[in-house]
């Protein structure tokens, strides 16, 4: 089996250098893109597992490229930036991020982080851990789709969900009723414990939110549980 392939989008070629020797050390593959259209280049000629990309990089910027790439892939995503910004951490992470990382960096932290989010990601591309015994869940008119990572809401409509999005919601639909805490459900979107001030997984659970306020009969899906976290209310379709 090969090794994991990280691509490195970012213009400033100290850093990529820099970010190509601390991955290769960790004995993984490494591609370099100064841009999107270099990016976009990389990724249709390789298969690759991770991309570590810089926000600010010449034409578009690294939020409106991770926009393009969450529409056509779940590669796991890691924004490696110096604009340490609540705004733009937010937005990185509504846009579909897996991680969130601000210049200067630690090496090991940079390498820990990557080497979780790959094995979440599943190196081989087949997202294994991903895989249920069940197909789909339904419930309130809505459908999760496990294979395809979509949910479908009572008209029709399909979003295909970010990864991190779609294993909260299949942890939730397995444990309906439950209260599931923020470091457990942290865990089991993006691997990574829980730190201080971290607004993962309240960013990713708004974002679910807003699917189902786009029918306005739907009920209330995810209850917020103050100084708990949040619990699963929909009614499983029993089949």
């Amino acid at each position: 089996m090969q090794n994991p392939h990280i691509l490195i989008v970012e213009d400033e070629a100290v850093t990529r250098k820099t970010l190509r020797s601390i991955f290769e050390a960790e004995g993984y593959q490494v591609t370099e893109a100064n841009d999107g259209e270099e990016m976009h280049r990389a990724l249709s000629e390789t298969k690759v597992n991770l991309v570590v990309m810089d926000i600010n990089l010449p034409g578009k910027n690294g939020l409106l490229l991770a926009r393009e790439l969450r529409e056509t892939t779940n590669l796991g995503l890691i924004f490696l930036t110096g604009r340490d910004n609540e705004v733009d951490k937010i937005l990185g992470l509504e846009i579909g991020a897996d991680d969130y990382i601000t210049k200067p960096f630690n090496p090991r932290e940079l390498t820990i982080r990557a080497r979780n989010l790959l094995t979440r990601v599943n190196t081989t591309g087949s997202d294994n851990e991903d895989k249920s015994s069940v197909e789909f869940y339904r419930f309130n008119g809505w459908t999760l789709e496990i294979n395809s990572r979509s949910l479908i809401s009572p008209n029709g409509d399909s979003y295909k969900l970010p990864r991190s999005e779609f294993r909260a919601m299949l942890h939730f639909v397995e444990n309906p009723g439950k209260i599931l805490g923020r470091a457990d459900l942290l865990m089991k979107m993006t691997g990574r414990e829980l730190k201080p001030h971290d607004r993962t997984v309240d960013v990713t659970i708004r974002r679910i939110r807003k699917h189902f306020e786009s029918v306005a009969e739907t009920p209330e899906i995810i209850a917020t549980i103050h100084g708990e976290g949040y619990r699963f209310c929909g009614t499983i379709d029993e089949e």
